[in-house]
């Protein structure tokens, strides 16, 4: 239930901060994510590495640098803003508690009892910022599939691919970590204004070019940093497998030396009795 609440917030707040504030404001804003992710996980005692920290900075400010742009915005929707980045923090950290804590859910499993719950509170908050009634008047007109099918299909669309969607960030969470993911979405931001660069020809500033080979380069080292700890993580294991074993040997090898020089010992005092006897 409270997932679930996270969930639908995390989309209303963010669709009614738009209203207010700039694109580009609103993704320079959530490109602080993967730091608010990573105070998050320290507060609930996540071990994070300061090279994987130091990773992350690169990364924020090359997002920044990217999206700069038209910075328009207004007080309540700043404020609309930063809840909309803190709740999308919080969903990625309860979210990954969830897939790898005590409960160790299938992302399937996670989605199956969260959906339901955040559909009916999705549909209370369109009820309250009024989405509902504006899509009432505009049924007959322009949005009813009698007059035009692509909205709907737009919607129906919409809802296979968030939910791919969903699918897939839940997995890539429980397989990775919540800073991962963050970043993976940051990564995603960057290449999406590349691509609409090449395929639109969209005109971007020298500034927002830095930012996306920033952000690539960034990218690219936080990677080589997860793998690089992963590797020295599963190498004290075989050491220790190691050390077991050479005191097992060397046990086994002191205990038969041993008992060969108390046989040889026996075989000694034998023989004297037996000369002695002669005698």
């Amino acid at each position: 239930l409270v997932f679930s609440i996270i969930f639908s917030l995390n989309i209303a707040i963010g669709n009614v901060s738009l209203r207010h504030v700039s694109v580009n404001f609103n993704q320079v804003m959530r490109s602080l994510v993967p730091a608010i992710t990573i105070a998050m996980g320290l507060a609930l005692g996540r071990q994070i590495s300061t090279k994987r920290q130091v990773a992350v900075l690169p990364i924020v400010v090359g997002v920044a640098m990217a999206c700069f742009g038209d910075m328009t915005y207004t007080w309540l929707g700043f404020m609309y803003t930063v809840a909309c980045v803190l709740l999308a923090a919080l969903k990625v950290v309860a979210s990954g508690e969830m897939l790898t804590g005590s409960l160790k859910l299938h992302p399937v499993d996670l989605l199956g009892h969260m959906a339901p719950l955040a559909m009916i509170q999705c549909i209370f908050l369109s009820v309250l910022t009024g989405e509902v009634s504006e899509i009432m008047t505009r049924w007959k007109t322009d949005l009813s599939p009698s007059v035009d099918f692509y909205p709907l299909t737009v919607v129906f669309l919409s809802g296979i691919f968030s939910f791919s969607l969903n699918i897939c960030s839940l997995m890539a969470n429980k397989l990775t970590s919540p800073l991962t993911l963050c970043i993976t979405a940051n990564v995603k931001q960057v290449l999406m204004i590349a691509l609409s660069t090449i395929m639109f020809a969209t005109p971007i500033s020298l500034l927002n070019g830095m930012g996306i080979v920033i952000v690539l380069l960034g990218s690219a080292r936080y990677s080589y940093v997860s793998v690089l700890e992963k590797t020295k993580s599963t190498t004290p294991q075989t050491d220790v497998e190691k050390a077991e074993l050479v005191p097992l040997h060397s046990t086994t090898t002191t205990t038969t030396e041993t008992e060969m020089n108390g046989s040889a010992q026996k075989d000694k005092v034998n023989i004297r009795r037996v000369k002695s006897q002669e005698a």
